[in-house]
């Protein structure tokens, strides 16, 4: 049995608890000002990846972390090559990245995780929110939460077997199909020097509909040993100024489709006015980046389609473009379309991403 199934480990977690609270705020990127929410972008897949990163830095605030979408370690090679280029350290340059691990085997996450140390990545994140059937049927992502005794040895055995000094975070749901099933969830958190918990207050079978439970929130708040970190449904500033007004505790917010929709949201919430020209900027300097990257315009344009769902809420005009974006086949007709639309529409960010209803 290990020192943290024996309770030494809770031992420890309140104490940094309270080491963390007395300095004002959870670690995290180097220069942040102690005592502030922290900002972080959640990891997508197919959306967040290093380019989409880089130039969300050059033109706007960088987030205090960025995740990376899920590294899915198999038993002969670690890593992807796609997955390794989206976290090389040369493509994530001045930027504060913390690698996602998707696995229910501790062994492929400590092998991953002494991969991750030698490119130099010394916080990584367990991904236990992920919804898609694709990877819950094979108990990951959301899923593994329907084997809490797994669970709980998983996480002994990987804090066991990691390198030390390597600290590790997690992203979670609340359970399968009942909120209530996230006590005994957070029971296994608290016995673990967890560094931060990510909290999407769904259940499984919520998939993205139905509201974040929030009350859970106020649970977790009140118990949870870690820093919280509060993710879902954030897509405008009032949103965010609400959440902060509710949890003033919350050490960080961890933003996703209303940053995709918005890359200002987070200078928003902290103050400053939309700017039409700057996105526009953002926006070139997207495409011009995939253009490169990517071969050919079918493959350049389903990407940038994919960013257009979420963008598209951000301008006033966006409505009348949206059956010509998935019209468009070819790159010079997408030019002319994304010009015609900055120059037609206004930022209205007010309202934010809105999800589609079913």
């Amino acid at each position: 049995m290990s020192e943290y199934m024996q309770g030494k480990g809770t031992d420890q977690v309140m104490e940094n608890r309270e080491s963390m609270q007395k300095e004002g705020g959870a670690e995290g990127a180097a220069g942040e000002t102690k005592g502030k929410v922290k900002y972080y972008l959640a990891p997508m897949e197919g959306l967040t990846g290093h380019i989409f990163r880089q130039c969300h830095r050059t033109w706007y605030q960088p987030m205090d972390k960025y995740f990376s979408p899920f590294i899915s370690p198999g038993r002969e090679n670690s890593m992807k090559n796609r997955e390794k280029k989206d976290i090389l350290p040369i493509n994530n340059e001045n930027i504060y990245l913390v690698p996602q691990i998707l696995t229910n085997q501790s062994g492929l996450f400590c092998g991953l995780a002494k991969e991750l140390e030698d490119l130099g990545y010394l916080e990584l994140n367990l991904n236990l929110g992920c919804p898609s059937p694709t990877v819950t049927s094979k108990r990951k992502g959301a899923g593994f939460l329907a084997a809490p005794e797994e669970l709980d040895r998983f996480l002994e055995e990987i804090f066991e077997g990691c390198p030390k000094g390597q600290k590790i975070s997690v992203k979670t749901r609340l359970g399968i199909e009942r909120e209530e099933e996230f006590e005994k969830i957070l029971q296994i958190y608290n016995r673990y020097p967890l560094h931060e918990l990510i909290l999407h207050p769904r259940v499984l079978k919520d998939y993205y509909q139905n509201k974040p439970r929030m009350e859970m929130v106020q649970m977790a708040a009140e118990v949870c040993c870690h820093p919280l970190v509060y993710n879902g449904d954030l897509f405008n500033k009032e949103q965010i100024h609400d959440l902060q007004k509710r949890f003033p505790n919350i050490q960080g917010i961890m933003l996703g489709r209303g940053l995709i929709a918005n890359p200002g949201l987070r200078e928003e919430a902290e103050g400053k006015t939309p700017d039409k020209k700057r996105f526009q900027q953002f926006h070139q300097n997207l495409y011009e980046t995939f253009k490169n990257d990517l071969s050919g315009d079918r493959n350049l344009l389903f990407r940038m389609k994919e960013y257009w769902f979420y963008m598209i809420h951000s301008f006033s005009a966006g409505e009348k473009y949206v059956k010509k974006l998935k019209k468009v086949q070819h790159s010079l007709e997408y030019e002319a379309l994304v010009a015609s639309l900055f120059r037609d529409s206004e930022m209205t960010t007010d309202k934010g991403f809105c999800p589609p209803k079913k």
